[in-house]
């Protein structure tokens, strides 16, 4: 199939409406069988669910052109997992995981078309996501949802290097001890725009979320994980059950520890050490990996070994290692690349 004729070297992280999506509608007890559509527009009732409880989630993953022309997509078994622990936490039904999976693969196959070609840096941005849409007005669970997936072509989220990026400690809280911050509901983004707001707005990339029970420990930004390296080369990345539990975090740990051979530690953080790391990154899904070069809290500035200018040798060897497990230029762990077409 011919691609599209777009300049995908110069694609920024956009939505780009595509030609078809996937859609599946819960009624009466049960999912129907799903369906390849082509209107990108969602009819709903203005007190339905979403709208009025912010019940909904979401989740996020590529497809990839590999280098010997293979489509592939990065362990969506996982995405599929972590959505199915958002709903049951969110009172909405259970979308099965291999059903999950097999839409994933049927949308990109229907846009193969807009899958961008090896060597542009640009990916196609998968997003499946789950919202009650019948009329509510007490407070309670829908009872109809709609599970779409749509996908959009985007531009390499570094453009010209990875530059290490400067961060401020917040001072609001991300999540509660024993409340949503580990599962990927909407809500905890809306919450999260304020603040990255005023981050902006004072000259941060992005904030360091800290523990808000005792606001002693690192939890997270909010959008990634933390990854640490220690002087000695360990890697550390932060443990809390406020945390959204990464694919890319858990990925890069087992790359670290199985294929690189490098000592990993998943742990409560403080912040109190955080002066005494080596190296700092932010994982995700967009960016693999955004190195951060200095933290700010308050009066205290902390600037990393690793500099300004590039990503610490460490974490480059991480991002370098998991980027060509994605891309098919290494072997990685079986199961993790699945093949589209």
């Amino acid at each position: 199939m011919a691609k599209k004729d777009i300049d995908w070297s110069n694609l920024g992280f956009d939505y780009l409406k595509t030609d078809y999506r996937y859609v599946s509608n819960f009624k009466d007890g049960a999912w129907d069988e799903g369906e390849i559509v082509t209107d990108n527009n969602i009819t709903m009732s203005e007190c339905a669910c979403v709208l009025q409880y912010a019940q909904t989630c979401f989740e996020g993953l590529k497809a990839y052109t590999t280098e010997d022309g293979r489509i592939v997509c990065f362990r969506p078994d996982l995405n599929a997992e972590r959505m199915a622990m958002t709903a049951k936490r969110l009172e909405m039904p259970v979308f099965d995981e291999k059903r999950f999976v097999d839409a994933v693969v049927e949308v990109v196959k229907a846009n193969e078309a807009w899958v961008p070609p090896f060597g542009s840096g640009a990916t196609l941005y998968i997003r499946p996501y789950m919202f009650g849409i019948n009329s509510v007005i007490g407070v309670k669970p829908a009872s109809e949802y709609q599970f779409r997936i749509f996908t959009t072509p985007v531009g390499p989220y570094f453009k010209g290097g990875a530059k290490p990026i400067v961060i401020t400690v917040s001072d609001f809280d991300r999540a509660a001890p024993h409340g949503t911050g580990n599962i990927k509901a909407g809500l905890n983004y809306a919450m999260s725009l304020h603040p990255i707001m005023e981050a902006h707005r004072n000259g941060f990339a992005e904030n360091m979320y800290l523990d808000a029970a005792t606001r002693t420990k690192v939890e997270e930004t909010g959008g990634a994980n933390f990854i640490f390296v220690t002087k000695d080369g360990t890697i550390v990345t932060p443990k809390s059950d406020s945390i959204l539990p990464s694919i890319t975090r858990r990925s890069l740990m087992t790359v670290a520890e199985d294929i690189l051979g490098m000592k990993v530690e998943h742990r409560e953080v403080y912040f109190d050490e955080v002066k005494d790391f080596a190296e700092c990154g932010l994982c995700g899904t967009a960016a693999v990996i955004s190195p951060v070069g200095k933290i700010v809290h308050g009066d205290q500035e902390i600037a990393f070994p690793s500099g300004m200018e590039e990503m610490g040798p460490t974490i480059k060897k991480l991002y370098d290692t998991l980027t060509g497990i994605q891309m098919g230029k290494i072997e990685g762990p079986e199961g993790w690349v699945k093949t589209i077409m």
